[in-house]
């Protein structure tokens, strides 16, 4: 039987690191991105689809329980 290693590199074998383990200056990604901002200003999202969209689905419950009451009234008539 033999022992499979585990998921990463043993640490004498990975490339970069000094004795010890500790890494190299500028073996590292800086801390933060080089970016400063947006380069233009983002447009407000429209809030007509949203509201919308929900008027739609409320009416379409409204006339899905108007149809199962009408069909319970008349089965009990």
């Amino acid at each position: 039987m033999t022992i499979t290693p585990g998921p990463g590199p043993e640490p004498e074998d990975a490339p970069g690191l000094e004795e010890g383990g500790s890494v190299t200056p500028g073996d590292t990604p800086p801390d933060a991105g080089q970016t400063s901002g947006l380069s233009h200003p983002q447009p407000m999202p429209s809030r007509k689809f949203p509201i919308a969209a929900l008027i739609v689905i409320g009416l379409l419950v409204l006339a899905l329980v108007g149809f199962f009451l009408a069909r319970t009234f008349e089965l009990l008539s």
